[in-house]
């Protein structure tokens, strides 16, 4: 989306650099974030990934001001604001809920803060805000007989007309359908092009983190697991976390067995798979190798040995699900666990049916090998026990008792 009546030069000024340095915070009972350094350039749309309770909520309250952190400092644009509070902060949020004054027009709404803050021009600042998000031409209606989408719209031109050098997005898209989803993503992506802010988007929806985003970093157990361009870490994560949250991975563990200058070639119960050296994060002992779904091909009979290609099987056909564009296949093979195979639907004769006998085959270059050992089933936890909250309140308790006893 662009709009030639407001420019960049026009509406906003470029947006600062983020930099969160040790941060940690503990609730009572648990820790939230554990020493998370995090450095985020100036006009970068950058998106922080995780599944519920990995903390990136908590990150964002944080740099928000809503909460204080138990240790670390946050600085913005150089500026360290640990301790400033949340309203005297260069940071604006849109949130999932969308939070407009139902009493008022939308042009009311987006004006409101810049009148109480006694901005002069606040009424012709609002009308360009929404101009940026093309909704100029219903300034004067209520929220109410606006859609899902465009009271999203008015919601991001409300926190944008602030000029904030940081504008955060916790989840803003949850509440919209999944077509109107899509198109609010291709829209929030130029608008950012166009005003030059620096965005910090919070989402667990790895397609919506790896449209929008310049940078992606996925978020476990309150730290960063990876961090990169939506591409790199698609296609060479660095732990089985990152294989199996961003997308879906087959994943192979087992002893390396053979190496040269180029690759190293792994027995995983049998099966020997060749993984490119500048691919795999270890070269020697156990490790796990891995290769996405979309990148293996089904065969019905035993594929010739071809140098640069891994081969796997026989394996039988437990489940087939047709979802359109692709088929996907989930593979059973003796010694090994499931196997997920998508295959595009390039011809009907060509799909495989439900106890077929399969081999697998895919390209050596597409394998990849992980940092850790892969067991993300039981993988132990980062942290230990906290305090546990009886003791705390206790504590609380006693020290309220002494200070009405001063008193």
């Amino acid at each position: 989306m662009t709009n030639s009546a407001v420019s960049r030069r026009d509406f906003a000024e470029a947006g600062a650099d983020l930099e969160l340095v040790g941060i940690s915070k503990r609730f009572p009972g648990f820790t939230a974030i554990d020493d998370l350094d995090l450095t985020i350039p100036a006009g970068s749309f950058f998106a922080l990934l995780g599944p519920s309770g990995c903390g990136k909520t908590t990150t964002l309250r944080l740099i928000a001001g809503l909460e204080e952190p138990t240790a670390g400092r946050i600085l913005i644009g150089g500026k360290d604001v640990t301790q400033t509070k949340a309203f005297q902060r260069p940071v604006n949020t849109v949130f999932q809920s969308y939070a407009l004054f139902p009493h008022m027009t939308i042009l009311e709404n987006v004006a409101f803060g810049l009148k109480r803050r006694g901005v002069k021009e606040a009424t012709r600042l609002a009308h360009e805000a929404l101009q940026l998000v093309e909704l100029d031409h219903v300034s004067a209606r209520r929220p109410s007989q606006l859609s899902g989408g465009q009271q999203q719209r008015v919601a991001l031109a409300r926190a944008v007309v602030n000029r904030p050098a940081l504008l955060l997005l916790d989840e803003p898209l949850g509440a919209l359908d999944l077509k109107l989803r899509r198109q609010m993503q291709i829209e929030l992506k130029d608008i950012q092009s166009e005003v030059g802010l620096t965005f910090l988007h919070v989402t667990h929806d790895q397609e919506e983190a790896m449209t929008m985003a310049d940078t992606v970093a996925v978020m476990n157990k309150g730290q960063i697991e990876q961090m990169g361009a939506p591409q790199e870490l698609y296609e060479l994560p660095k732990t089985a976390f990152v294989a199996t949250f961003l997308g879906q991975s087959n994943l192979f563990t087992g002893q390396v067995v053979s190496s040269n200058a180029d690759s190293i070639t792994v027995d995983s119960a049998g099966a020997r798979i060749t993984v490119p050296k500048d691919r795999a994060a270890r070269q020697s002992g156990i490790v796990t190798v891995g290769v996405r779904p979309e990148k293996v091909s089904l065969s019905s009979s035993k594929p010739a040995e071809v140098a640069g290609t891994n081969a796997v099987g026989p394996g039988r056909i437990s489940d087939v699900s047709f979802s359109g564009v692709s088929t996907q296949y989930e593979v059973t093979i003796a010694d090994h666990g499931p196997i997920t195979v998508f295959e595009q639907n390039t011809s009907i004769s060509r799909i495989h049916h439900d106890g077929d006998e399969v081999w697998m085959t895919w390209s050596v270059e597409h394998s990849f090998g992980l940092a850790d050992e892969g067991d993300v089933e039981h993988e132990a936890s980062r942290f230990v026990d906290d305090t546990p909250t009886t003791s705390i309140a206790t504590r609380k308790r006693a020290q309220l008792k002494a200070e009405l006893e001063e008193g």
